[in-house]
């Protein structure tokens, strides 16, 4: 470890699999990348056997950051609970870390250290039919177990932290919100040049879980597609609400210009927010809403469910729509489909500046000062 170090973070990764695990992935991945600049600490990552070589490609250059790793496959989600209820406590021990973060969601009971958790949102309490039953009764049981053992809740939206002082057992003081970014790469200039000869495209990221309403994006796009020569193109893994998703395609008459694709690098997906047309969140229920932020800075119009998080972080930004509301979302894709230049570039405009207010700089930042203060405190 380098000299300077005035105190020891421990983070556990143990929720982390590459690739499968969403948003999280994003906000762990650049708010270390932010944070290591800033913090005069060493830093130990407790990690498993898929995330553990990512992880090592990211931050194993940086002398102050040590990886110890718990032999186990992350997959396995009884094994993760296990090795993070079990055998973590006594790692943190050993590695003596003065503070233990958990990015994602549960946390480490037995750690003796003070802790924070960041809890992205409480989806699993508005929407249980995104778990099974025995998932959705764990995912309570750790989620409320971590609020009430943590001195600290960082959250990424004010939205989140109503929702979880409404439904967890906290105070709102331990509460805190830390925001949430967009990569560099969605403002960087595009170097291969808008598709040749393919018709434009309308794009939605998001796995097929049931708030996220995808359904209702097929159907709409289905309903105008007469009338647009775009492509819907969705991104993201198969969710729980998968058949509902699957029943929809089969059923629109213009199933041929839909497109559905996962497993995207991230210079990939980057460049496929750069060349849509429009990109379309209906999604019911969102912490932080962290494609919109997206595309916004890849310099994307948004059409996005007037729902959550999302009119508190897109602003002015998105066309937003009633879910609710019948061809609410078909009225809202033909209107922003049917901007003049002017218009839309200006929407391009407002997007642009909203998104350039979230930094993960920014985000580090409060993260840190959240966990230093945990240093400072007396107590458990």
């Amino acid at each position: 470890m380098t000299d300077g170090a005035t105190w020891h973070l421990g983070v556990n990764t143990l929720f982390f699999i590459p690739g499968k695990v969403g948003g999280t992935e994003t906000y762990l991945i650049e708010t270390l990348r932010a944070m290591l600049p800033l913090a005069q600490a060493r830093v130990t990552l407790f990690t498993n056997i898929e995330n553990d070589g990512p992880l090592r490609a990211c931050f194993g250059d940086d002398p102050r950051v040590r990886f110890e790793q718990l032999a186990f496959r992350a997959e396995n989600r009884c094994q993760r609970i296990l090795r993070e209820q079990v055998q973590l406590p006594a790692r943190v021990r050993r590695a003596g870390c003065d503070v233990l973060w958990s990015p994602g969601y549960t946390a480490c009971l037995f750690a003796r250290c003070p802790q924070a958790v960041t809890i992205h949102d409480m989806q699993y309490r508005r929407f249980p039919r995104d778990l099974s039953p025995l998932g959705w009764l764990t995912t309570h049981v750790l989620v409320t177990a971590a609020a009430w053992r943590c001195r600290t809740i960082l959250t990424l939206s004010a939205f989140s932290r109503c929702e979880i002082v409404r439904l967890l057992p906290v105070s709102p003081d331990r509460v805190q919100v830390t925001l949430a970014a967009a990569a560099a790469a969605f403002a960087d200039t595009p170097d291969d040049g808008a598709p040749d000869g393919r018709p434009p495209y309308l794009l939605c990221v998001a796995n097929s879980y049931p708030h996220k309403n995808l359904p209702s994006l097929v159907r709409a796009f289905d309903a105008v597609a007469d009338s647009i020569p775009h492509r819907l193109v969705l991104v993201g893994r198969p969710g729980r609400g998968e058949r509902e998703l699957t029943r929809a395609i089969a059923t629109a008459r213009h199933r041929d210009r839909l497109e559905r694709r996962s497993g995207l690098a991230a210079a990939e997906l980057a460049g496929l927010f750069r060349h849509a047309a429009l990109f379309v969140l209906p999604s019911r229920y969102e912490g932080f809403g962290l494609p919109v932020i997206e595309a916004m800075r890849a310099g994307v119009p948004v059409v996005a469910a007037n729902c959550a998080s999302l009119p508190e972080v897109g602003k002015e930004g998105p066309l937003y729509y009633d879910p609710d509301e019948p061809r609410g979302l078909e009225r809202a894709l033909l209107q922003a489909l049917a901007w003049a230049p002017g218009e839309r570039a200006e929407r391009v405009a407002i997007g642009r500046r909203r998104a350039a207010t979230f930094t993960w700089e920014r985000t580090a930042r409060l993260t840190l000062d959240a966990l230093l203060a945990l240093c400072a405190r007396p107590g458990r």
